[in-house]
């Protein structure tokens, strides 16, 4: 019979946590950066890495033109498309004063449209802004090429025009099939257009379909989360990434609207478990946290190989340790320092107006940055990681007591070589990488807007 999670547990661990998407977490930065030293750490990067891994890069497109409350991206809601040129100009912009920086045919391993709502974006704005960036640059022979889709808006040209600029991937956002479910969270799309938009990427031949989805959303239910999957089964993307909903009211006041439908605690562990569950008779392999893939997808395979990385956008098989952000909000990562672009669209465009980049904050990494950085990867990917020497010399008692108490409660084996996060300990692994961030304990007295862990 497969164990379930002690209540107790639950209940001591499901505290604030971070999703560990970067080391240290955006709030933790040090706010230490400013445009000439950014520009010499990504010339440095480019110099270390770019020319053997090349550039992966993350586009923010962030305009939607319904809201979805349950959303905590960031985002502007609008049904005027002629937001879309001055945009699209400003990406362009901000790419070309990359260009400036680097080589003039940097080496391109990816790219991922993000948002906001991608296609919101004519296909036409898209090729306007894809075309300069790739005439641009090298495509390497390895690049993927992925964007995110709203199943209601995806069209035949969306799909067509993103195949031919060599985008192979698509992932739609489901999030749940009940039309309860949808309501509260202000997004309906029938199954049917889920079923059109993914049988068109087929058609056309995208080699990679990802449905998002999540738990702990309003209404749902073990038998709403069951017949959810049971739609998905009809469908089988190759991968799914099953989200814990977030819920930060404070922060996006458009999730109080549905406060009270919210399952407790313990019934939002049992909706993740049952999702789990039957993802695993349908075929689907873990990957890592929240992310689950067939056994031939690249994703499961790169986990199997220990080659998996973890960035901004999740998890990933790009070997690439510099990604550049364009657009407001977006951030980068080049390995030595990161940075975070304005967040409101007016000032980022009036700064890439002026010729500047439009960096709101940063982060420029210490040599114990990188290498909490390392740990923390491995085990976000690996659920192990081999500590640097002199490890015990230099962990806190009360870190080292913890260590002690997660080993006890069966979350994990330790000796001196190492870490291992066994199988009950994986519910709790943000707890677990807590540990290690002495970023986050040299400030805990301040505190800081994190989901849930569990």
């Amino acid at each position: 019979m497969k164990p379930t999670i002690a209540a107790d547990l639950i209940k001591k661990y499901n505290v604030p946590a971070p999703r560990y998407t970067s080391y240290p977490t955006v709030p933790l930065w040090a706010d230490n950066l400013t445009e000439k030293p950014w520009i010499n750490l990504v010339k440095k990067a480019y110099d270390d890495f770019g020319e053997k891994e090349g550039i992966t890069l993350y586009i923010h497109l962030p305009y939607c033109e319904s809201l979805c409350t349950y959303c905590s991206c960031n985002k502007r809601i609008t049904k005027n498309h002629a937001v879309e040129t001055p945009f699209i100009s400003s990406i362009i912009n901000e790419w070309g004063k990359y260009l400036r920086i680097l080589h003039s045919k940097p080496k391109l391993s990816g790219i991922h449209l993000g948002g906001g709502t991608p296609t919101f974006f004519s296909p036409e704005s898209l090729q306007e802004m894809l075309g300069f960036i790739l005439e641009s640059s090298e495509v390497m022979a390895n690049a993927e090429f992925s964007f995110e889709g709203h199943p209601n808006n995806t069209t035949r040209g969306h799909l067509q025009t993103l195949f031919d600029l060599g985008f192979r991937r698509v992932s739609y956002g489901i999030q749940d099939f009940n039309l309860d479910v949808q309501k509260a969270i202000h997004r309906i799309q029938p199954f049917e257009k889920v079923k059109e938009a993914t049988d068109v990427a087929r058609e056309i031949g995208y080699e990679s379909v990802n449905f998002d989805l999540i738990y702990g959303l309003p209404h749902q239910s073990l038998e709403t989360i069951t017949d959810t999957f049971m739609q998905v089964a009809l469908l089988k993307p190759d991968r799914i990434a099953f989200y814990s909903y977030a819920h930060l009211p404070s922060a996006f006041p458009a999730q109080k609207s549905f406060e009270q439908f919210l399952p407790k605690e313990s019934e939002k562990r049992a909706l993740y478990e049952k999702g789990k569950e039957i993802l695993a008779e349908m075929g689907y392999l873990e990957v890592g946290m929240d992310h689950f893939a067939l056994s031939n997808d690249p994703l499961y395979l790169a986990k199997e190989n220990k080659t998996l990385h973890r960035n901004f956008m999740g998890y990933t098989t790009s070997p690439s340790k510099i990604l550049l952000g364009l657009g407001n909000s977006s951030i980068s990562d080049i390995y030595y320092a990161y940075a975070q672009n304005t967040k409101v669209i007016e000032p980022y465009k009036e700064q890439i107006g002026k010729g500047n980049f439009a960096l709101l904050k940063g982060h420029i990494m210490s040599e114990e940055d990188i290498s909490t950085r390392n740990l923390i990867l491995q085990l976000i990917c690996n659920q192990k990681a081999n500590w640097e020497e002199p490890f015990f010399e230099n962990i806190e008692i009360s870190n080292f007591n913890q260590l002690v108490a997660f080993e006890m409660e069966g979350l994990i084996a330790f000796d001196e070589k190492g870490i291992q996060i066994l199988e009950a300990g994986k519910p709790f692994i943000r707890n677990i990488c807590m540990v290690f961030d002495k970023r986050m304990q040299e400030k805990e007295q301040k505190q800081f807007q994190f989901s849930q862990a569990i």
